[in-house]
């Protein structure tokens, strides 16, 4: 972590408030010390604090954040819970790595709805050679994209 990000954190945790607020606190952190950031952050919720946080990072906000809300042009879009939101707006997916005839290998997704209905999975899991099948769940990126219609910075 860098000293002044550091120094800041340690500034903001100094006196045991209530009440953080945090903006962007893992921008341009290294994932070890990132990690320990975040596990710090948990600690404090775990601890009964209230915590805001503003990120473009949608992976941090799924991890740390109860309940988030997407502010797009200083208008709040909406507030729910991760899950609920990547349950309510999200397409979980189906990833499919194989390979055909000896050939390199290729991957295609297919949404889960209606998956054993799907000509082209179904040719796939037949006839050529899964090396592997990942089933995921909606991303909050995917989720922020088509709740305001626009890209994370």
């Amino acid at each position: 972590m860098s000293s002044y990000v550091r120094l800041n954190f340690i500034r903001a945790l100094m006196h045991d408030p209530d009440i953080l607020f945090l903006d962007e606190p893992t921008s341009g952190l290294d994932p070890v010390n990132a990690r320990i950031l975040k596990d710090i952050i948990l600690d404090q919720k775990a601890k009964g604090k209230t915590i805001f946080i503003t990120t473009h990072n949608m992976h941090d906000a799924d991890e740390l954040c109860d309940r988030i809300s997407f502010i797009v042009d200083g208008e709040l879009m909406i507030t729910e819970t991760p899950k609920k939101l990547k349950l309510k707006h999200g397409k979980p997916k189906v990833r499919v790595e194989y390979s055909e005839n000896g050939r390199a290998a290729k991957v295609e997704e297919f949404p889960i709805a209606n998956l054993g209905k799907d000509s082209r999975f179904l040719e796939i899991v037949k006839n050529c050679e899964v090396i592997s099948i990942h089933s995921q769940e909606a991303s909050l990126d995917e989720v922020f994209i088509k709740i305001t219609g626009k890209n994370l910075v």
